[in-house]
């Protein structure tokens, strides 16, 4: 801009007052600029160019920073302070506040989770029971093991064909004086030896639990070395006699086996009622 120019001088910023003991002189607290300010009439008429409108807001925006100045220069420093305390502990109570906030979002890693009232109680799953398997007779009477399961199956047979107490009992004792209660394949039948046995005798073809013959007609050799199939073919025999529940026990037997030994079933009485009681 020119410096000849009537405006720009009229714009020029005074020099500031100088500050009295008792405060900002009147000049500072209007403004330095504000009685720089031309009449109306004039300035609607010189803002036509373009030079004067840029010098006109350079000076405004100077008045205004000038202002801002002078304005906190007169402000006294304690409020000034205060302001600044205050923001500081609403800046700081902001910063506790959200870190508050965000650890109370998530919860401790060590906090037990708290169980809604309304949730029910999850009902753990019944373990199916597997069926427990028989377990084998316990021996008695002085068996083996496997002396008490050949019983068991002669028992067995009975229990299923309805027979009383006293047809198992002879049936256990006619099979302790005939084989032992072992399952006895022959050395004169080869044949009975291919089957699962646990002896073999040599008494003709007498096969299985009660030494019956193949040859006499009670059955194959495969049949008779089956300890239920021998058992079964006992008791329908016994059943064939009359009067056979009047009878002792050894004339019983004898009847169905027709042995050489009659008398020689009566010694295992009392051990075959023990047996029987126990499977019974």
């Amino acid at each position: 801009m020119h410096p000849d120019d009537q405006i720009d001088q009229k714009l020029t910023p005074q020099q500031p007052a100088s500050r009295t003991a008792d405060g900002a002189s009147p000049e500072r607290r209007v403004g330095r600029h504000r009685a720089a300010v031309p009449p109306r009439r004039g300035v609607r008429g010189l803002l036509g160019s373009t030079p004067l409108r840029v010098a006109l807001a350079t000076g405004v925006t100077c008045c205004l920073g000038a202002a801002a100045v002078a304005a906190a220069g007169d402000t006294d420093e304690a409020p000034t302070a205060q302001v600044a305390e205050a923001v500081a502990d609403r800046v700081l109570a902001d910063e506790v506040a959200s870190r508050s906030l965000a650890r109370s979002a998530s919860p401790s890693p060590t906090a037990s989770p708290t169980a809604s009232p309304t949730a029910k109680p999850s009902a753990s799953p019944t373990p199916k029971k597997t069926p427990a398997k028989p377990s084998r007779p316990k021996p008695v009477a002085g068996l083996t093991q496997a002396q008490m399961d050949n019983a068991k199956v002669i028992v067995d047979v009975g229990v299923r064909l309805k027979l009383p107490r006293q047809g198992l009992v002879i049936a256990v004792a006619t099979a302790m004086q005939e084989s032992t209660l072992l399952n006895y394949a022959s050395g004169v039948l080869p044949e009975s030896q291919e089957y699962p046995h646990q002896a073999i005798g040599w008494d003709h073809d007498s096969v299985g639990l009660f030494q019956q013959r193949p040859s006499s007609g009670w059955g194959t050799v495969r049949d008779l070395m089956r300890p239920a199939y021998a058992s079964q073919a006992f008791y329908e025999a016994l059943l064939e006699v009359p009067g056979w529940q009047e009878m002792s026990l050894t004339m019983a037997a004898q009847a169905v086996q027709i042995s050489a030994y009659p008398y020689a079933y009566a010694q295992h009485e009392e051990a075959a009622t023990t047996v029987v009681a126990a499977l019974t």
